[in-house]
């Protein structure tokens, strides 16, 4: 990050629909949500940020019981999920964002753009699943990846994992890279820090273990409306067009992409392409 907007980069902490958040704020302009994943927060951003603060207000949270938010017992649906960005861009006094999302973000993302699109301006959603919708049945053709059972066994995987935490999501960096080197030093280590601990780590796997509820929720929206939000979705490796056909029967305004050559996590491996791609969606 470079050294002006880093001195302009605040972190806050916001109480939003009962929650506690960690958000980090920069730039002046119309507002950017940018949502990450697991096991990311903030930082995953980090590389990309700089560039879309000259020109805009990027408001950049740690998900509920993630990175410095507050650790929470429950609410990991994504009803509750998109009320907690919905109730942020109100305590930050926001009528309307353009949002951006990865991984888990994706999914609350889209709910928060399916339930209150008058929220929403522009959708960028990428490297992810919809639920159980139709279109990924190449990407699962082999069943889903084999992490997703062991995080959704509750008390198993944060049992195992504690003191090999660092060793673990290493082993996420690396695959999330396009040649396997992992991220970027300062960004690997604020990933590491907070997500240490047992308690950490439950928050996290809650996302997953949240799952069944959650393809029943997206599959409740799609019944009942589309998604009338201009979307675009970006695909790199493993997920590739996978979340675009998802998308396809129930968007209304809709593009894709593909990143050759880059890997699941697209704002840290492939910055410059991440930007050239969304920078004009946005416009």
């Amino acid at each position: 990050m470079d050294a002006d907007l880093h001195r302009e980069t605040k972190l806050h902490r916001v109480e939003a629909n009962g929650t506690e958040l960690a958000v980090v704020t920069a730039g002046e302009g119309p507002a950017v949500l940018l949502v990450h994943g697991w096991p990311h927060t903030h930082d995953l951003w980090n590389l990309v940020l700089p560039q879309l603060a000259r020109t805009r207000r990027v408001i950049a949270p740690d998900l509920r019981g993630l990175g410095g938010s507050r650790r929470e017992t429950d609410g990991y649906d994504l009803h509750t999920l998109a009320d907690d960005m919905a109730g942020l861009l109100d305590a930050l006094a926001v009528d309307q964002a353009d949002v951006v999302a990865i991984d888990a973000g994706t999914p609350l993302a889209f709910m928060l753009a399916m339930r209150a699109p008058q929220r929403v301006r522009r959708l960028v959603l990428m490297e992810s699943l919809l639920g159980t919708l139709p279109g990924a049945e190449s990407f699962l053709r082999g069943g889903p990846p084999w992490w997703f059972g062991f995080h959704q066994v509750p008390g198993l995987a944060e049992t195992v994992l504690v003191g090999r935490e660092a060793e673990y999501l290493d082993w996420f960096l690396r695959a999330g890279t396009h040649d396997g080197t992992g991220v970027p030093g300062p960004v690997r280590d604020a990933f590491v820090a907070v997500y240490a601990g047992a308690e950490a780590l439950r928050c996290g796997f809650e996302y997953y273990r949240a799952m069944p509820v959650n393809a029943r929720q997206i599959a409740d929206a799609v019944a009942v409306g589309c998604l009338g939000v201009p979307t675009m979705a970006i695909g790199a490796r493993p997920v590739g067009d996978a979340l675009f056909r998802q998308l396809e029967p129930v968007a209304d305004r809709l593009t894709g992409q593909l990143i050759d050559h880059c890997g699941h996590l697209i704002p840290l491996d492939a910055p410059e392409e991440f930007l050239r791609l969304v920078q004009p969606f946005l416009g």
